[in-house]
């Protein structure tokens, strides 16, 4: 059974080793160089501090992926909407662990007042692109060679989900934590 929970630093080395293939192999991330676990272990503690950064992990406490969430824009009129990040191990994708962890991404961001989730998807990433339709996501562009990787001009689709649509009078967001 998958339990999800907070990410930790402790989590680090196997976060990297999920998202050191998605480096070197695809150009589902534009990173092009494997970040050190002392950049992860940052990278968790910094987005830790406002947003949910979670963990899917099995029985025996192995970590099959990982979602987070993290400011769109620096600037404070900005406040309320977030960019959405997925990965997974390769051997559990297609299996719902994604849409778990989405879900439960989307309840903490919920509660804590976020009202709108941005996913920037490379455009040939076919899978998730029909990954963020399926949890109710919305293509909102298409910016034409942004990214260079492998040699190749990369495009990125713009996805975009309103979790409160009714939101009138804006409240401060509520740190995660």
């Amino acid at each position: 059974m998958t339990k999800i929970r907070q990410a930790t630093e402790t989590d680090a080395e196997a976060l990297l080793d999920i998202y050191a293939p998605y480096v070197t192999d695809t150009t589902i991330t534009f990173e092009d160089f494997i970040p050190t676990i002392a950049d992860f272990k940052q990278r968790i503690c910094k987005i830790s501090e406002t947003f949910p950064y979670l963990v899917a992990v099995d029985d025996d406490d192995k970590i099959l992926g990982y979602a987070y969430a993290h400011p769109y824009k620096p600037r404070a009129a900005y406040a309320w909407t977030v960019e959405v990040s997925i990965y997974l191990d390769h051997n559990y994708e297609g299996h719902g662990l994604g849409t778990e962890l989405y879900q439960a991404l989307e309840v903490a961001l919920q509660k804590q007042g976020v009202v709108n989730l941005m996913a920037c998807i490379t455009q040939e990433n076919a899978n998730s692109i029909r990954f963020h339709e399926k949890c109710g996501y919305k293509e909102v562009g298409v910016f034409h060679k942004v990214g260079f990787k492998f040699n190749r001009w990369l495009d990125i689709t713009w996805m975009e989900k309103t979790l409160n649509p009714h939101v009138e009078k804006m409240k401060k967001i509520i740190p995660y934590k």
